[in-house]
């Protein structure tokens, strides 16, 4: 057994390789989430067995983020628990598989749930083949029973990993800006919860207009721009102690800030007499580094996973268009060509595609390209579109969605979308909300 620890969470791998029937076809249970548009795999998710009737509530809490977590996704079809024919009790042993396989689950999820003499919470689940009479997947969890949900989401996180072959996203944060009031007194906060919108808390109180959170790389620091006093600054906050720093004061307005893979530096667009550059500033000694010179206007740079080259959009061509820019060399180079203007770009997390906000003809999109430009695809589009952020696995996209007046009230929204363009889903917020920024895996 392999025992690690994940922020509080002890994790242990059960690898007891059973096979019930060898004689089935060993064919690897898998979905192609390349496809465009791929099949949801059937899935059984039962009710873990409670040792007690505490660890019994916090079991079926479980089952019930794992199932959402799942479905949301769009790769899973959850199967209806009424349908399901052995009982609970009965799968503490081993599965039946011809019962699961008459209401033709492909994938059948069981666990426990128990609560320790020390308090903690211990659970256990098994992912099996149906077909095959395979157990894919053993895992122990020790935690607090406070961590209940982030426990549903790494096991989220290991089913989604083991049937896709790419790491899941459940078990992440987005930070965003919660807005409230009328148009001409809007109050804008930052606010932070679970990717399904869970756990929701506000980070500044909207006595400051807040704008463009992002993460660190450490998911413990987040950088954005506030207006204090009508003047536009950029600050670090810090979620585990709540304090908040500015990164100093600047000549001119600074904007659209974003850390360097590493952690180590912040990159934003600083304008200076009328022209607006591309500056890093080194977190350490506060030391900042001009990166283009032109009379243009410069900004919403974004690193490459590689930290060697940066994503910006630029009118140096006559309007709105994205450029990529070596940092040894500072070569630069247009990467689109087609209608309309860009701007928001952010490199994905696996480096190999960049998304944007795209404008023409009216309405906004989303969409990625290569890093080359090649192989543009807009993924959605609408009255306005705006703001694309990468889940760290580099296969789902959320960005904010506002419609006209007289549809959800004109009002913007979280939404997600799958990198093919499909399962665009509302996440749920209790207020209007835009400029969301997904965090790496916690």
């Amino acid at each position: 057994m392999l025992k690690i620890f994940i922020n509080g969470i002890s994790l242990v791998l059960l690898s007891f390789g059973i096979c019930l029937d060898p004689g089935r076809s060993s064919a690897q249970l898998r979905v192609d989430i390349t496809d465009g548009n791929p099949k949801p795999l059937p899935i059984a998710v039962t009710e873990f067995f409670g040792a007690d009737p505490n660890a019994s509530k916090l079991g079926n809490s479980i089952v019930r983020v794992i199932s959402n977590d799942l479905e949301r996704s769009g790769l899973f079809k959850l199967i209806d628990r009424r349908a399901f024919i052995q009982s609970r009790e009965s799968l503490r042993r081993l599965p039946q598989f011809p019962a699961w396989r008459q209401i033709n689950a492909q994938a059948l999820v069981v666990g426990t749930a128990q609560t320790l003499e020390t308090g903690k919470l211990r659970v256990d689940f098994r992912l099996w083949d149906v077909f095959s009479s395979k157990q894919l997947i053993g895992r122990r969890l020790e935690t607090e029973p406070s961590n209940w949900r982030r426990v549903a989401h790494i096991i989220s996180d290991s089913i989604y990993k083991r049937i896709t072959g790419e790491d899941g996203y459940f078990d992440t944060r987005v930070v965003y800006v919660a807005e409230t009031g009328p148009a001409k007194k809007r109050v804008k906060r930052l606010a932070i919860m679970d990717q399904d919108g869970a756990n929701l808390r506000y980070l500044t109180d909207g006595s400051n207009l807040v704008l463009t959170p992002r993460f660190s790389p450490t998911a413990q620091e987040i950088t954005y721009l506030a207006y204090v006093n009508n003047r536009p600054r950029v600050y670090i906050y810090n979620i585990d102690t709540g304090q908040r720093e500015a990164l100093g004061d600047f000549p001119g307005m600074s904007f659209a800030p974003r850390f360097s893979p590493d952690g180590n530096r912040v990159i934003m667009s600083i304008a200076k007499n009328g022209n607006s550059d591309i500056y890093t500033m080194d977190l350490p000694t506060r030391r900042t580094k001009r990166l283009t010179k032109h009379p243009a206007i410069d900004t919403s740079p974004s690193f490459a996973p590689d930290g060697r080259r940066i994503v910006f959009n630029s009118d140096r061509g006559g309007q709105q268009q994205l450029y990529v820019m070596t940092l040894r060399d500072r070569k630069v180079r247009r990467i689109s060509y087609g209608t309309g203007r860009y701007a928001t770009p952010v490199w994905s997390p696996r480096g190999d595609l960049i998304a944007f906000t795209k404008m023409f003809k009216g309405e906004f999109a989303i969409g990625v390209m290569r890093p080359d430009g090649s192989g543009e695809r807009l993924l959605t589009k609408g009255f306005l579109v705006e703001s694309p952020t990468w889940a760290p696995n580099g296969r789902v996209l959320m960005f904010f969605r506002k419609d006209r007046l007289g549809k959800q009230s004109g009002q913007p929204k979280l939404f997600s979308i799958d990198l093919t363009g499909y399962n665009e889903r509302l996440i749920p917020t209790p207020t209007s909300s835009s400029d969301p920024a997904w965090s790496p895996l916690n």
